[in-house]
């Protein structure tokens, strides 16, 4: 067992690593949009192109059966030296269409890296799989959380956390091919088959886990997208002065706060059902996303207490859904299970992350996160179907 979490802890830390690069670009959006002169309704497409990107790479490897085909430890090498050339290569985008479409292409190495870093954990573990899940999903979280605490700290300057992201995405790709072996509970490689996806979608505990991270994945990202500005909004409207700084810094607490989330409900998932504690994170979620109305422009204290609560729940499941698709899925196609999955769930993210600062602008941030409520209602009620 000590070599399962030693193989476990390394290819977290590659991932916190690695998932620098996600919201590097987001961290430091009003630095890029007076740099590169960006029209405000083009702004979510910095976060946005990280979704499409990472969608095509999914399905992509889906259809291909790449993450099953290839070994799982090369990939993630791969990957995260990809996405890391990608996004530092903005430092020297001409404009704003470069930049985008080198969000795309970090988006799409990211494919590379958080499915296979999946098999890699599952293959070392079995009867505590939720678990370590949970703790690979926390470190996840935390990597796309620090790209805000980086902002904070650089203030005015962007290209120094974007490069410094880069720099750690490198380190933990090699980190995962020097140290890393492939686990014994999951077929390092297997054939191709062009049935894969079929096969996968005959299991109805599958499909009903991806239902349920669908409802999962619409509120998820436009969350942690918009956050930071939902938390200046209402920082300003409190009276707080320099709500912009403040606001970052409650932005790294909502999503670092997963973290913690996603290691504990791993914990219980195991002893209590994953379905169940999945269940559970989601309608604490939908409850935090509707008090939303109520903290907005109220006591600063109210409004970093409730999105550190909301940043909690909304991840903490995460981890359960692709431990659920992991065990009904066939042993020989978890790969492209776990991948098909991650592709289905952020290609809905695209339109929430697109539909929230438009209903911000058409209503005000204080309703806008209604929005989000519906998803995981829809994805506990999948949850609980799935755990009868």
């Amino acid at each position: 067992m000590s070599s399962a979490w030693k193989n476990l802890a390394v290819v977290s830390l590659a991932q916190f690593l690695g998932m620098t690069l996600w919201f590097s670009a987001t961290a430091v959006t009003p630095l890029l949009v007076e740099q590169f002169h960006i029209a405000p309704n083009h702004t979510a497409w910095l976060t946005m192109a990280v979704q499409a990107g990472f969608v095509t790479g999914t399905l992509l490897s889906a259809l291909g059966n790449i993450a099953d085909i290839m070994n799982a430890r090369r990939l993630m090498f791969v990957g995260s030296l990809a996405g890391a050339l990608a996004n530092a290569a903005v430092i020297v985008a001409p404009g704003t269409a470069t930049v985008v479409a080198l969000r795309f292409l970090t988006g799409a190495s990211l494919a590379l890296v958080y499915p296979p870093a999946m098999k890699i954990a599952a293959g070392w573990f079995k009867d505590r799989r939720g678990f370590a899940l949970g703790l690979l999903i926390g470190a996840l979280t935390l990597g796309k959380a620090f790209p805000h605490l980086l902002t904070a700290m650089f203030g005015g300057r962007w290209r120094e956390p974007m490069l410094l992201a880069s720099g750690l995405a490198v380190i933990g790709g090699t980190l995962v091919l020097a140290i890393v072996r492939d686990g014994p509970y999951v077929a390092a490689t297997a054939p191709f088959d062009p049935h894969a996806i079929r096969r996968i979608l005959a299991s109805r505990g599958a499909r009903l886990a991806t239902f349920g991270y669908l409802g999962h994945m619409w509120e998820l990202y436009a969350m942690w997208t918009w956050v930071a500005v939902f938390a200046s909004a209402s920082l300003a409207a409190s009276g707080l002065a320099n709500a912009g700084a403040a606001g970052s810094v409650a932005a790294f607490l909502a999503i670092g706060s997963g973290g913690a989330g996603c290691a504990l409900a791993g914990y219980f998932a195991d002893r209590l059902g994953k379905a169940r504690v999945a269940m559970w994170a989601m309608l604490a979620s939908a409850a935090c996303a509707a008090l939303t109305l109520v903290v907005y422009g109220g006591p600063p204290i109210l409004l970093f207490a409730l999105v550190m609560v909301w940043g909690f729940a909304v991840v903490a499941d995460s981890a359960q859904f692709s431990a659920l698709v992991s065990e009904h899925a066939p042993p020989d196609h978890i790969g492209t299970a776990l991948t098909l999955q991650t592709c289905v769930g952020f290609l809905l993210t695209l339109v929430t992350i697109e539909l929230l600062p438009r209903v911000a602008a058409a209503t005000s941030w204080q309703v806008a996160s209604l929005l989000l409520v519906p998803g995981p209602l829809l994805g506990a009620w999948a949850m609980r179907r799935l755990g009868k």
